[in-house]
């Protein structure tokens, strides 16, 4: 008869682990970089480039992240990664009031809309026209050699 191996869930910690939290509670770095499937350094250097990312820190420097600094970070997340922009371009975004959190547009009485920022500009020189002739012929070509085979 083999020994019976304790299973990782059998402990009430491990339990509590995996019990959901509230849509209120607070977030460790931890938990906020597994959701938004970033490294936790890379929380660490957007709080040094967003001042607007303000997590509570406890004792020994541990961060604890609020609901809203999650939806911030996660529509960050979105314009970095999804969408292009730089880090300078979101900080103007910010700025400008674009990507503000849920929590502030209800202190100041806006409407809650969903933000979609304007699409990040193309820096080509004014070769717009150029570019997209060239694009063109390059499909042209593309469709004559499929035809060809």
């Amino acid at each position: 008869m083999t020994a019976r191996v304790p299973d990782l869930f059998d402990s009430p910690r491990a339990a509590a682990r995996r019990a959901p939290k509230s849509a209120d509670a607070f977030r460790t770095i931890s938990e906020v970089a597994d959701e938004l499937e970033v490294p936790q350094h890379v929380l660490r250097f957007w709080e040094s480039k967003f001042p607007q990312v303000k997590p509570l820190k406890r004792a020994g420097g541990r961060r604890y992240y609020r609901p809203d600094d999650v939806v911030l970070l996660r529509r960050i997340r979105n314009c970095l990664y999804d969408q292009g922009y730089t880090i300078k371009g979101v900080q103007k975004l910010l700025r400008e009031g674009a990507l503000k959190s849920e929590a502030a547009m209800r202190s100041s009485g806006a409407a809650a809309v969903a933000v979609t920022p304007a699409a990040p500009r193309v820096k080509d020189g004014g070769n717009r026209t150029q570019l997209v002739d060239l694009r063109r012929e390059l499909v042209e070509l593309r469709d004559l050699l499929r035809r060809s085979r």
